[in-house]
């Protein structure tokens, strides 16, 4: 598995920012909070975040964006985003289609045997409509089982089957 040689993705940068913004988010990016307990929420783009502070080079092409643009260093209300920065779906689309495609920037492998994650690796909830509405990363392990950090509900190192409920969820390996 040529993935895990070539992997110039810091996992250690990206899991040390998650450890320290997982529940008191970085206020130099816009937070987007849960409304009603829908859908919606901060879980991609706190993801996007901790794949930058891993060295995720942002991505500014017209196929596959995915990029954050401050407007200026007092406020977050005028910054700008990709859809695949943002929104967990489109997270997830980019990050498999980037590998299948062997397109530059970050990538990611899916694999089924969560033995092969690591620190740094995410992961992808789907409902049962099969729709990905919720991410996590990786940030470590107890007893062999993942421990994740996410945004929406905020939580640090919490067992990934104690995060949203869901049908299935998508065990992705980050590389670049």
């Amino acid at each position: 598995m040529e993935f895990f040689r070539t992997n110039q993705y810091s996992r250690v940068n990206a899991v040390k920012y998650a450890r320290t913004y997982a529940l008191f988010p970085n206020q130099s990016f816009r937070y987007f909070p849960l409304i009603n307990n829908e859908t919606s929420g901060d879980c991609a783009n706190f993801l996007s975040q901790c794949l930058l502070a891993g060295g995720a080079p942002m991505l500014y092409n017209v196929s596959h964006p995915w990029w954050y643009h401050k407007a200026n260093n007092i406020s977050t209300k005028d910054d700008t985003w990709s859809i695949s920065w943002t929104v967990a779906h489109s997270l997830y689309w980019l990050l498999k289609n980037n590998y299948q495609s062997k397109a530059s920037g970050i990538k990611g492998f899916e694999v089924n045997d969560i033995r092969l994650l690591e620190l740094g690796d995410l992961m992808f909830f789907e409902d049962d409509n099969g729709k990905i509405f919720h991410s996590a990363i990786i940030t470590s392990f107890r007893y062999s089982q993942p421990l994740i950090s996410q945004h929406s509900f905020q939580a640090l190192d919490i067992f990934y089957k104690n995060s949203w409920p869901a049908n299935h969820i998508h065990f992705l390996k980050i590389v670049l």
